[in-house]
Order: C-alpha cells, then structure tokens, then sequence
C-alpha cells in the first residue's frame, strides 16, 4: 500500500486540499451534462457519482482527520448515500494509506520523547492498519505482544477548522438551515474532540471491559497506561478476523449467531443499563477471534445517553404509544423532532414521516427475535431512505429536527443493524440480557 511522508497539517494547507477537491467536482459535473446527452440519464448520474466519490475520498484519505471520520460515518448507513459514495468511504474502515516508516518514528518520539526502537524490544516500523485518526503497529515488550496506535500529526488541532469547511456540504446534503445546526457540528466537534484524547480512550474502555466482563463470548485486550500518552495507545495484540472479513467468509451458522448475540448483547447492555454506549460500531472496531469469541476496540467515541433522551427514543417501541397519536406526537416534542413554532401542516408531515420511519427502525427492538440477515428488511430501509430523499416537500422544510443526541444514538443503531447483517446472524434474542 502507498504511504504518506508528510500530512498537511496547517489550516490553509488543509483547506486548499479541500478546495481542490471542490474544483474537480466542478469539473464533473461539466462532464455529467456532456454524458446526459450520450449516456441515459441513470447512467449519467452514475458515472457523476463514481467521478465524485472516488475525487472526495482521495482527498481525504491523505487529510485524514475530522473530514474522513465524517465520511466514515456516513458510509456507515447505506440509505442515506449513492452506493458509490458507500463503497469508496467504506474504505476509510480499513483502505487509509498509513505514515511512512521515517514519518512514524518520527511522530512517535515526539509524542513519547523517545523512538519506538529504543522503548520497545522490537518494533514493526510498518502499520499493520490505518484508520481515520490512527494507525496500528506490532510491538513486543518484556515477553508481551503489543499494538501500539499512533495519533496522526496535526489531526487534534485541526478539527475546528476542519469541520468549519465541511460544514457547509453538510448542510447541504442533509437540507440542514439556520442557527439550530450549530448544536449539531458542536456535538460532532465533541465526540471527535474525545476520540483524539487517548488517555480518555485508554479510561473509557477499562471501564466498558470491567463493566461488560460478565457477557458471555466477550473479550476485551489489557491497556498499557506506562507506554501510553494522549496521541499513543498501547495494548494486548488481539488476533482475529475483522467482522466484515468474518461475514464473508464465515459458513458455520451456528458460530455466526453467536457472534451476533454477543454482538446484540453488549450493545444493549450498555445502552439500557449504562446509559453509554460505544457510538462507533464499524467492522474495523471487532474481531473474532479463533475461539469464536467477539472481541472489541477502540473506545474513544462513547456517547452518554441522558434520561430526558432515553426514555421518550425508547417509549417510541411501545405499541401503544405508537397506536396513539397524542402520545406519540408528545414523545415526538419531547426529542425535539416536533417543534413549537411548526405549522399544522409541518406537524402533519412530520408526524406521518417519523411514524413510518419509526415502525421500521424500531421493528428489531419489538421483536422476541429478529432475523437480521433478512435481506427484505434492509431493502425496506433503502427504500424508504430513497422516498425521503426525492421527497419536494422534505426538501422545502426546515430539516433541522431532532435532538443533538440523535446523531449518535442513530449511529449506533444503523452501524449496529449492518454489522448484524454482515455477520448473517438470525434467531437473535433481543431480550437476552438482564439491563437493571
């Protein structure tokens, strides 16, 4: 794989990539007229579509930092982007080009005020992953085998102004107006802020691992605080599939419905007992390993979920709530998707929009079990994200709606529901953990 000697770390560096990168989407959009005129118009937009993901990825991919998080995020729910877009931002999962030797060494005694070569018994100059904020190397201490992530330069400093330049795409693509946006980029801001603090991750995820230990098929690796600062990590190196390549290669049913089940019952017991849950549920973030246990990484975006959430995102899968309009257009004031200066009208069509959209989400969740490699359901997700995206009156709307908290908490659940139906589990009991 290629490697990058130099990050662009100051802000008008960084911002002249993007601006380049705004350039050539410029240019094809030019071409897309021309191929109107040539190509059908599906094949047209397409071919927009595949010129523009891969510009935009290539882009970023050598930013790395906040702009490719976000893309990472997106990619993370199928229904909301063109597949093109999925498949190249996917690869902000795995695919990032990582530091070159020289560079790694370089960052690392910075950050320590020692090299790699002289604190470790021996050190794999070469990344065995890069990811977004991060890359991964194999280190060996005292007998131990270790992986050590480094922070990549520059990328703490720059998410402000990073997110600043993103922020207006944004707002367009999610047809976001007005001052009410800022509450979402500032939770954004927030979690990518955390994510860059590794003390914090190394805290958070002792935690999580204390607090989750009695969950059966569950591993956890052991953190190295002596051999970490706030740009590094070190930890247990932990073997195994990544979830992605587990699903795919997988045949033995049996093994992936209880990945699946510990997958479902780690997540769920955060959530309703903790009231925190790891917001960050991508392939890369697991592994299964040879005993078919599910072992997790990577605790730096936690999302805290506070009670005047919970309980009306929650009551929303009860029946009867869902049955009654006054109740469920209340639940639907107190997450702050109806608002109080909404017209009759806005009333009606968000009500109807969220109604629909609610009896979908929410179906595993009103389930004894659910099937999660029924391909129908997710089909229906597409679907009903396609409708909303041709929707002319959605677009004239206000979109701001929702909580801030939303952001996450629907994160978790769309990235949850995917890896569930990439590992193919069926016949998973959702009620299976004790959550008081």
């Amino acid at each position: 794989m290629e490697t990058i000697d130099k990050l662009p770390i100051s802000k008008v560096k960084r911002a002249s990539k993007l601006i380049q990168t705004g350039a050539k989407v410029g240019t094809n959009y030019l071409k897309y007229y021309g191929n109107k005129l040539i190509y059908s118009e599906v094949e047209a937009k397409t071919k927009l579509d595949e010129a523009n993901a891969s510009d935009i990825y290539n882009s970023l991919k050598n930013l790395k930092g906040s702009p490719l998080k976000v893309a990472q995020m997106l990619s993370m729910d199928k229904s909301i982007l063109p597949k093109a877009y999925v498949d190249q931002f996917s690869l902000a999962q795995f695919a990032v080009p990582p530091l070159s030797s020289p560079l790694v060494t370089k960052t690392f005694t910075r950050y320590f005020g020692q090299s790699p070569q002289e604190l470790f018994d021996h050190f794999d100059p070469n990344a065995t992953n890069a990811a977004t904020i991060g890359q991964v190397h194999k280190a060996q201490k005292d007998g131990k085998t270790l992986a050590i992530k480094i922070q990549y330069p520059g990328v703490a400093d720059s998410i402000s102004s990073d997110l600043a330049l993103v922020k207006p795409i944004a707002m367009r693509m999610f047809n976001i107006k007005g001052q009410d946006s800022d509450k979402y980029f500032r939770e954004v801001e927030q979690k990518l802020i955390d994510e860059t603090d590794y003390t914090n991750e190394i805290r958070q995820s002792v935690e999580v691992a204390k607090a989750c230990r009695h969950i059966p098929n569950l591993k956890f690796p052991n953190y190295y605080p002596e051999y970490s600062t706030k740009q590094i990590i070190a930890m247990d190196w932990m073997t195994g599939q990544h979830l992605s390549e587990f699903g795919k290669e997988n045949i033995n049913q049996e093994l992936a419905n209880q990945v699946g089940q510990t997958l479902w019952d780690f997540y769920m017991y955060q959530i309703h007992s903790l009231k925190k849950v790891h917001a960050d549920p991508h392939p890369g973030n697991f592994l299964v390993d040879p005993t078919g246990a599910l072992v997790a990484l990577d605790f730096g975006c936690m999302k805290e979920i506070p009670n005047d959430f919970y309980i009306p995102y929650f009551e929303l899968t009860e029946p009867e709530i869902m049955q009654n309009k006054v109740l469920f257009m209340d639940k639907l004031v107190q997450l702050e998707i109806i608002r109080h200066d909404d017209t009759e009208e806005e009333k009606a069509f968000f009500g109807e929009m969220f109604h629909d959209l609610l009896q979908l989400f929410t179906r595993p969740l009103t389930q004894d079990t659910f099937d999660f490699s029924d391909q129908h359901f997710f089909n229906e997700i597409a679907n009903l994200g396609e409708q909303f995206a041709k929707n002319t009156t959605l677009r004239k709307m206000n979109g701001n709606r929702g909580s801030k908290h939303f952001i996450y908490v629907n994160r978790t659940f769309f990235g949850l529901y995917n890896l569930m139906h990439e590992i193919g589990a069926k016949s998973v009991t959702i009620q299976n953990v004790a959550f008081t």
